[in-house]
């Protein structure tokens, strides 16, 4: 059995806006953050059709979006310190945060029917209802960089210290749990629950990918090139290991459990993909910065 990988690319009429974050919302369809031009884009994959929605700040800088507890796509906006909320239908709302310039750039839902985001210059992270109340918990470190975060198996959230070189623990009453990297100045940035129950974690200046289980065990897997700069991380929508963007090198990068690495050069090598998104139909998207979409579909064909 061979598995081969195609890749299409689909919504040149993104050119100019610097797609960012991308996640496939309740509705089916692909949402997309345009950092470069402040508006959230829904792509539909059946039909191709792409709306373009603007916010209310072309400099708000949406960056990381994620499916909501109510039904709503959540973002990041990290040039004007917000939090914004967009629904199927388009209409966006935003919420001013707690702390002036606090960077949010991470979020995710919890497992406690809340959004969690990180806020990059301020050292936390904090909890944003759906009705808007908003917590916010201090990390107690000091120009640590919190960057991305995920839902862990084990109730917590995990995020990703880009400066501190860590991997944080944070339980829903806000109790912080350091996890020091083995490689110094390792950069971690995106992180995603694995299918093997561990959390994993992509290494943006050391050039590896890493794996920490909820106990705290760190492995650390190197790349072949260590200039590719892993910058994004998602689960595999098949359930094999994980799918990251190799955002230095123009390529789509896989990771099987066992540390195990495939490697998928995008059409341009300076399409600059940063983040990715599994479907419900087992393809992955991936936001390009130069203005596309592209897709990776694997198949699976009997050899001989």
């Amino acid at each position: 059995m061979t598995m081969h990988t195609a890749i299409d690319l689909f919504a040149p009429g993104l050119a100019g806006t610097a797609p960012y974050g991308i996640t496939e919302g309740p509705d089916g369809a692909l949402w997309v953050t345009l950092t470069g031009s402040g508006e959230i884009a829904r792509f539909d994959p059946a039909t191709g059709a792409l709306d373009r929605h603007p916010l209310d700040s072309a400099e708000a800088g949406p960056m990381i979006i994620t499916p909501g507890p109510d039904g709503a796509l959540w973002f990041s906006r990290g040039r004007d310190h917000r939090v914004g909320r967009i629904t199927t239908g388009g209409s966006a709302t935003s919420y001013t945060l707690p702390t002036p310039a606090c960077g949010p750039y991470g979020i995710t839902t919890g497992p406690d029917g809340a959004l969690w985001y990180a806020a990059m210059n301020a050292d936390l992270v904090g909890r944003i209802t759906p009705e808007g109340r908003i917590t916010e918990f201090p990390l107690g470190t000091t120009g640590a960089a919190p960057s991305a975060l995920a839902a862990g198996p084990d109730g917590a959230l995990w995020c990703t210290l880009n400066q501190a070189g860590a991997i944080a623990r944070i339980t829903l009453d806000g109790a912080v749990t350091l996890h020091t990297l083995p490689t110094g100045a390792a950069g971690p940035v995106g992180i995603t629950a694995g299918p093997d129950g561990a959390l994993w974690f992509a290494e943006i200046a050391a050039g590896r990918i890493g794996r920490i289980t909820t106990g705290g065990e760190i492995t650390e897997f190197p790349l072949p090139d260590p200039g590719a700069k892993p910058h994004a991380i998602t689960a595999d929508p098949a359930g094999d290991g994980c799918w990251f963007t190799e955002w230095g090198a123009g390529r789509i990068g896989h990771i099987t459990p066992g540390g195990e690495f495939r490697h998928h050069p995008l059409p341009d090598p300076a399409s600059e993909p940063h983040g990715l998104a599994g479907t419900a139909d087992g393809a992955l998207w991936v936001a390009l910065e130069t203005g596309q979409l592209a897709r990776l579909r694997s198949t699976h064909r009997q050899n001989g």
